[in-house]
């Protein structure tokens, strides 16, 4: 599955026309080839949609307009002038959000949320003061008999009445500022009433027109894991998703397991050798991938799915997926194994060092023992990694020192953020697995912008929790030109140089 967010274009409009249909279930009627043409006409940026495997199965439609000189409590046919939009204003300080709709059959992918927090960015971007839209209520026939609006709405927000779409905006944080009677024609599900929606941008600057349009601070969850026993995969999948909830609830952009995280699922095979118990595991690994990009595109969040064990011709790697809320997947197989691992389970190292492009930056991967080799860090870093993400399992602390030192270095002479994300707790049932050390925590370069300590966070150690930190990509450019050292930019290469060979 291939997910992408992008500007409408008048190629999309038979998907449009047939999504809407499905949409309102051929109630509300269809937009017209030429408003559609019209809204592209006059503000392309603002008409949003989303594709899934090439087709738009969902929509956002926008105008700007000035509040000063339009009356909010207007009727919809009011706002967009029957289909004409007299009343964007390209200087305007409000984006009214016209239309916002996803095809039935694709509504558990959440694409609502990602139309509603491309608006936000835009409205951001723009400098514009809100986000004003006219929200249907569309389950109130149901109760308009015993209630008014007003008392309808106050028991959706104590959530004692369910309506999906009031619902869904109030968990995107707007704010209902009146109720609009006659606002849409022929909505009788709605009973032609609508609410007056808000939500405010707290970085609007009267007097200045934009701001900088690029995402600037980066959200990541770490998830601390424990270690424990699971009656199936299933269990398994369950509390993965629980975390990947739980980051995702709180607007991460990443999430990051540790790494083997998924040997809990080992323990039926116990009485096998370690590396034969290994290729079982092995075995379940596509499988868990799938069910982990799912996630990722359901809720929205890049997932680093910590490392798995992967069978490549029969050849056992440790290897760590990026799953993109896009419904992308990328792969980093370790390089550098550790004796346990060649003794235990005979794994072979990975023979690629490249960055990965994300909707957040370029990021680099390496598991636990790579990140003692600081050639490989730097080559990440020539090639524009700005945060480096680091799953481990260490069973000890020393061995948990020398990953946290290390990393911390890395993120020093990269100039770079560095998260490390490790498994506590006990597996007494699974060979080789039976104890565990961590401290998961956000490493900063050194400089006045970042923490004295070069620490930005960090867990408590050996409790299972989750850790959310924000990073500032801008600070790291501003190093980069302007910081007390330039680590990046020092570099003697006409004495040394780091190159990939292969």
């Amino acid at each position: 599955m291939n997910i992408e967010v992008r500007k409408l274009t008048i190629e999309d409009y038979n998907d449009v026309t047939q999504s809407t249909l499905e949409a309102y279930e051929n109630k509300l009627g269809v937009w017209s080839k030429e408003e559609i043409s019209e809204l592209l006409a006059i503000f392309p940026e603002g008409q949003i949609c989303v594709s899934v495997d090439g087709k738009v199965v969902a929509t956002a439609l926008s105008i700007i307009i000035n509040s000063k000189k339009t009356n909010l409590h207007s009727n919809y046919d009011s706002i967009i002038s029957n289909g004409k939009f007299l009343k964007h204003d390209p200087e305007g300080d409000i984006l009214y959000g016209i239309e916002v709709f996803v095809h039935p059959n694709y509504r558990q992918l959440r694409l609502g949320r990602r139309l509603y927090d491309i608006r936000k960015e835009l409205c951001e971007e723009r400098n514009l003061k809100s986000i004003v839209a006219g929200g249907r209520i569309p389950n109130y026939h149901q109760y308009s008999s015993e209630m008014s609006p007003r008392e309808y709405i106050e028991k959706v927000k104590r959530k004692e009445i369910y309506d999906s779409t009031l619902a869904f905006q109030l968990s995107n944080d707007f704010n209902v500022k009146k109720i609009l009677k006659n606002y849409l024609k022929d909505d009788k599900e709605s009973m032609e009433y609508a609410t007056l929606l808000e939500w405010n941008n707290i970085y609007y600057e009267p007097n200045l027109y934009s701001n900088s349009p690029t995402k600037r601070n980066i959200r990541l969850g770490l998830v601390q894991w424990e270690m424990r026993l699971f009656n199936g995969l299933q269990d398994f999948y369950d509390q993965v998703e629980f975390f990947v909830r739980t980051v995702s609830d709180y607007g991460s952009d990443f999430i990051l397991f540790p790494e083997f995280f998924n040997t809990p699922l080992m323990s039926p095979y116990n009485h096998l050798k370690e590396v034969d118990a290994m290729h079982q595991l092995a075995r379940m690994t596509d499988e868990i991938v799938k069910k982990i990009q799912e996630f990722a595109i359901t809720y929205n969040v890049n997932i680093i799915a910590g490392s798995m064990p992967n069978l490549i011709d029969e050849k056992l790697y440790n290897t760590s997926f990026l799953c993109h809320r896009s419904g992308k997947l990328d792969s980093f197989s370790k390089i550098h194994i550790t004796p346990n691992e060649f003794k235990y389970y005979a794994m072979e190292g990975g023979n690629e060092i490249k960055v990965f492009d994300t909707d957040c930056g370029k990021v680099g991967l390496l598991i636990c023992y790579d990140v003692e080799f600081p050639e490989v860090s730097r080559i990440l870093a020539d090639q524009g990694m700005q945060i480096l993400f680091v799953p481990y399992m260490t069973d000890t602390q020393n061995g948990y020192t020398r990953v946290r030192s290390c990393a911390q270095a890395r993120a020093i002479e990269n100039e770079c953020y560095v998260a490390i994300a490790g498994s506590v707790g006990n597996l007494p049932k699974v060979n080789n697995m039976d104890i565990q050390y961590s401290q998961s925590a956000v490493f900063t370069p050194s400089d006045f912008s970042f923490p004295n300590n070069g620490v930005k966070s960090e867990a408590t150690p050996n409790a299972e929790m989750v850790l959310i930190s924000d990073v500032d990509l801008y600070l790291l450019k501003e190093l980069h030109e302007y910081g007390t050292v330039k680590t990046m930019k020092d570099r003697r290469k006409d004495l040394y140089d780091v190159i990939l060979r292969k």
